[in-house]
């Protein structure tokens, strides 16, 4: 099969030097970086450890070296999540989130050919983060902002927060909700389960609380696209639906329309990491909502990002399409001829 032009909505990347925020603001919580050898550094969170990360986390001509062997002609980069600060002073959080984005908007202006950035926004202060989000479309030419799957004790349905989503629908930008700060990792010390168990829950709720909410009736063009697959929301479906209809006392109580009926409203990425999984998505929501998404450059990624997508032999050429950059362009709201050269309309709104 010849190659198909492949877009990765799902890769994190970070400045290879952070300022010391921590004495920058005069308390800690913030992720420092120590590069204790070639090509590596610790994330460290004050004194604790936090993940080990190597150059192509932050080095763009080893990102397109890796994107070259594993046939990705674009990637879409956000940040670390746990750089989202929403736990600190708003002020702070803004700083921190203007030089993350300034940065993520260099790496774009040197390869426009080959990035596409999402910035962060100071979502404790919804003010703040709307004039930041506007920044990062308006003049660092961004497509969106990439934003957690709660802010500290607001879920996505919070009225402080609807303000912030109508500023996107109105700009058009592109939202990418990432889990973090997982529920009930407290009770899951062991096994990496924050991350097996609470990750996945954690983006259930998130669209949950945006269904049931109701963001995406009030905001029926806002543009957003929820990692890993949509977490555990598609395989629970069938008991939110059922849960709406037998209780709507409880649960219809901001939103009398049916969970199901926002199924092909939203967009998810692909990283399910199995074939039977990814084939019940396309049928649940189609393939014009699932778009190729890696997780890179994280172990729990995709390690070799669009290859689960091309060895389904049973999807055809035009859901393979869909999936590896149909479903990314229209998320993004560009034309795939953005990524031409000689292409003078650099417009990231299609």
């Amino acid at each position: 099969m010849d190659k198909i032009f492949t877009i990765d909505i799902h890769t994190h990347i970070i400045p290879e030097k952070l300022p010391d925020f921590a004495k920058k603001f005069g308390y800690g919580g913030f992720i420092r970086l120590e590069h204790h050898k070639p090509c590596c550094a610790r994330m460290m969170k004050d004194d604790l450890f936090f993940r080990e990360i190597q150059d192509n986390c932050w080095s763009p001509e080893a990102r397109m070296k890796e994107c070259h062997h594993h046939q990705v002609d674009v990637q879409v980069l956000s940040t670390i999540p746990v750089m989202f600060s929403y736990w600190a002073q708003p002020q702070h959080a803004l700083d921190v989130s203007r030089f993350l984005n300034d940065h993520i908007a260099s790496v774009v202006a040197n390869y426009p050919d080959r990035f596409i950035g999402l910035g962060t926004v100071p979502l404790q202060a919804p003010d703040l983060a709307i004039k930041e989000m506007e920044r990062c479309v308006k003049e660092l030419g961004l497509a969106g902002v990439e934003i957690g799957s709660h802010i500290n004790d607001w879920n996505l349905c919070d009225d402080n927060l609807l303000p912030f989503f109508e500023a996107a629908e109105e700009l058009g930008a592109s939202i990418f909700v990432h889990p973090w700060d997982m529920m009930g990792q407290q009770r899951m010390p062991k096994y990496w389960l924050p991350w097996l168990v609470g990750m996945p829950a954690e983006t259930s709720l998130a669209i949950c609380s945006m269904i049931f909410g109701g963001v995406f009736e009030k905001l029926p063009n806002l543009k957003v696209a929820f990692a890993h697959g949509g977490g555990s929301f598609p395989a629970t479906i069938g008991r939110i639906e059922h849960g709406f209809n037998v209780r709507p006392d409880l649960c219809a109580i901001d939103n009398g329309t049916s969970p199901k009926d926002y199924l092909g409203k939203f967009f998810i990425d692909s990283l399910v990491h199995d074939p039977e999984v990814l084939k019940y998505l396309i049928n649940l929501i189609g393939p014009n909502r699932i778009a190729l998404g890696s997780d890179y450059p994280f172990p729990l990624g995709e390690l070799e990002p669009g290859k689960l997508i091309r060895e389904i032999a049973d999807l055809d050429l035009i859901t393979k399409e869909s999936l590896l950059h149909g479903s990314a362009l229209e998320w993004l709201g560009i034309e795939k001829d953005f990524f031409i050269p000689s292409k003078k309309d650099r417009s990231l709104k299609a």
